[in-house]
């Protein structure tokens, strides 16, 4: 198995941490267009860590906006294997209080206005999506957690809707009855495309709010989400250092991303074009160059 290297993928207070060595911003062009920034590239431990501020530094780019495709290219060409994604929630259930942490494992995919797929010209690829999560990266998140007294829910289902608004109060009930356990904005297609490129990928989930299906607590804004937010920043932060500690420990001999395009792409190799197989060299260069 090729050297292990961690991505994460979040928001800005995984980007200030404290105890960080050799922090430099690096700019990687893509055939994807442009990521969403520069990644940092930082050592804790003499591990090397590459973080990808989703939205952009600041919080400019809207979800619908986000170029998940240039992000995870980027990853791919740094050599990623593994990506640890903390994103903000809304619950949909009364345990999964605020503040709160869900290591999610499985999605329901609610948006309409992205592109989900790096195959999407002249080379199909049909990767499985039924188990979505790295088991080895979710136990590692799930053992900092444990280890740092951070309350938290192992296995929950994230429901991603397109946004930029919020649910409205039917929407938010109707998720509920799926048996949803949160529901945000930005883990799809991030998580389809990290399995097209073969990326082992863990979503820890922070709950910030009850959306607006609870009639004791206020109608979700930008304000309340943005006071938890900081709440939890310290909580990721920690276990953010932890996993990046502990994260190769943990095995991924059997996990569903590692080699996954080599029972998915279809298409004939007789009309594969030169052009779209350079496109997809990052990606997917391991097995078209078979």
């Amino acid at each position: 198995m090729k050297k292990r290297k961690l991505g994460i993928i979040g928001g800005s207070g995984l980007y200030k941490m404290d105890g960080f060595q050799k922090n430099k911003w690096k700019k990687v062009n893509t055939a994807w267009g442009k990521p969403s920034d520069e990644v940092l590239i930082a050592e804790l431990d003499r591990e090397e860590v590459y973080f990808m501020p989703r939205h952009s530094r600041g919080h400019k780019i809207n979800p619908t906006n986000i170029n998940f495709r240039a992000n995870i290219d980027v990853m791919k060409q740094l050599g990623v294997t593994d990506i640890i994604s903390v994103s903000a929630v809304g619950s949909l259930k009364e345990n999964l209080e605020p503040g709160k942490f869900v290591i999610v494992d499985q999605f329901i995919d609610r948006t309409f206005a992205r592109v989900k797929t790096f195959f999407d010209e002249e080379i199909v690829a049909h990767v499985s999506m039924a188990k979505p999560i790295s088991p080895g990266l979710s136990r590692c998140c799930e053992e900092a957690l444990k280890k740092l007294n951070i309350t938290y829910q192992k296995g929950g289902t994230y429901i991603v809707m397109e946004g930029p608004q919020f649910s409205t109060l039917a929407e938010s009930n109707l998720y509920r009855s799926w048996n949803a356990d949160v529901i945000g904005m930005t883990n799809m297609p991030e998580a389809k495309l990290a399995r097209e490129a073969e990326i082992r990928y863990c979503t820890v989930a922070m709950v910030t709010d009850y959306d607006c299906w609870h009639p004791d607590h206020e109608e979700v804004d930008v304000s309340i989400v943005i006071k938890t937010l900081k709440q939890n920043a310290s909580n990721a932060q920690n276990m953010i250092k932890e996993v990046i500690k502990t994260f190769k420990d943990y095995s991924v001999e059997k996990d569903p991303a590692n080699n996954c395009l080599d029972v998915a792409v279809i298409t004939d190799p007789k009309i594969r074009s030169k052009k779209t197989i350079k496109k997809l060299k990052y990606i997917a260069g391991r097995v078209l160059k078979k």
